[in-house]
């Protein structure tokens, strides 16, 4: 399974708080992240993390280009609703990959955890494998 993990800066810590509690399961997956985001959730736990750039310099669309390839299963995006983000526009086009290409997102702890524990047991693998 290939996993992305991305967290606004106030849910940052969430995301690490979340990569350790589930990290038994997160290590049988691909995990990739944004910047900052990925490095410290490779820092707390020592999962291998592939790293794309910080989400306002092209992050964000790297892991939209993973979701437009068919080649992401599921997509953790911790959003902070209460701070304005420079780069909303390129949040709100990942947001519309995923709901284009049928790719389950959680935007909160309560459907990352019910989204990585569906993983675990596998209720995940339902999109085909490729499309055209």
């Amino acid at each position: 399974m290939n996993v992305a993990m991305i967290a606004h800066d106030q849910k940052k810590n969430d995301i690490v708080y979340l990569a350790i509690a589930y990290q038994n399961i997160l290590k049988n997956a691909n995990l990739y992240a944004t910047g900052t985001t990925g490095l410290r959730i490779a820092e707390a736990t020592g999962l291998h993390v592939h790293r794309f750039q910080s989400g306002p310099y092209g992050g964000d669309q790297q892991i939209g280009a993973m979701i437009a390839n068919n080649e992401m299963d599921f997509v953790v995006f911790l959003r902070d609703p209460l701070t304005a983000q420079p780069h909303d526009p390129d949040i709100s086009a990942l947001l519309r990959l995923c709901d284009v290409h049928n790719v389950p997102v959680a935007t909160n702890m309560a459907t990352a955890e019910a989204l990585i524990r569906a993983m675990d047991a596998g209720l995940i693998d339902f999109k085909p494998k490729v499309r055209d």
